[in-house]
């Protein structure tokens, strides 16, 4: 089926734009952004979480937290990394889907691009990110993509297995609200698993150096799966880690991250995903037997 592309008014977000395939839709607001605010099966459940005290809401120069898809600078900071995404942004279409264009930050001098290409096809959707660096001088910077996934759902991150002999083969980070023994991780030996449960409100976050450049997150009978591409022998901001993941107690978060990249004036650094969605996949509870299934099916193919 051919792509097809339609302006519509998404929960008050009145200049949006739908791709959808006949399997798979993507709804992207221009009111502001560059942010993605609905990805699932047509006419069936997003598996976006949005705040629901934001929705609908544009303009104003308080940071919000919308929800859904959005695309970041690494590492984190209050002042540079918390500029407002709450005005219009620019688009076109692209082949097979379109591309969002940010005004240019002005205070951090960078302007944000996202590519939103989906599979004619397929369950499939492939992003490519931007930052382009519109200052007089380099800067330094990790391109970061969060995606807020909604509530209940059973995240399985993979264990590195690199033989390193006598040497360490993984980093594993925590923030410093973690607690290890959280209830909602599992640290098993071959994957980490990671539960929302909306009756804890406790943050929670890690980082590790997922060398298979995958994720899933099982929920409600459908599996979502973001990959991306990590590097061997590169600087990654967080003590070095390319993958984390956050949750409360109204979303989970699956984030990755590009390597630290100096951007002379002008220069663009770019980080790809790809996302894939399966229905029918019925992960009810940590079990790495379970998890071999749903990961040789959908992951390593």
């Amino acid at each position: 089926m051919a792509i097809k592309i339609d302006k519509i008014n998404f929960l008050g977000w009145e200049n949006s734009i739908k791709l959808s395939n006949g399997i798979i839709d993507v709804v992207a607001t221009t009111d502001i952004g560059p942010r993605i605010v609905r990805f699932g099966f047509e006419n069936d459940v997003n598996e976006f979480n949005l705040d629901p005290k934001t929705i609908g809401l544009k303009g104003g120069d308080e940071y919000r937290y919308y929800g859904g898809h959005r695309l970041w600078h690494s590492p984190e900071d209050r002042k540079r990394t918390y500029i407002p995404d709450n005005d219009e942004v620019d688009w076109h279409e692209i082949e097979n889907g379109v591309r969002l264009i940010q005004k240019p930050e002005k205070w951090v001098n960078t302007q944000k691009q996202i590519d939103i290409i989906l599979s004619p096809d397929e369950s499939r959707v492939r992003l490519i990110h931007r930052i382009t660096n519109l200052g007089a001088w380099p800067i330094e910077l990790s391109a970061w993509t969060i995606t807020v996934l909604n509530t209940e759902g059973i995240e399985i991150i993979p264990q590195p297995n690199r033989d390193t002999d006598l040497l360490p083969n993984r980093q594993i980070v925590l923030w410093p609200y973690s607690k290890m023994n959280d209830k909602r991780v599992y640290w098993g030996e071959k994957y980490i698993a990671l539960k929302q449960d909306p009756n804890n409100r406790e943050p929670f976050k890690l980082g590790i150096n997922n060398q298979e450049g995958w994720a899933v997150y099982a929920r409600g009978g459908h599996l979502f799966v973001k990959r991306y591409y990590p590097q061997q022998d590169v600087t990654y901001p967080d003590f070095g880690v390319s993958f984390e993941t956050y949750t409360n107690d109204w979303m989970l978060e699956i984030e990755t991250l590009s390597p630290f990249t100096k951007l002379q004036p002008g220069e663009t650094v770019e980080h790809i995903e790809e996302w894939e969605l399966y229905n029918n996949v019925n992960v009810k509870d940590i079990d790495e037997g379970a998890f071999d299934e749903v990961v040789e099916k959908y992951c390593r193919k």
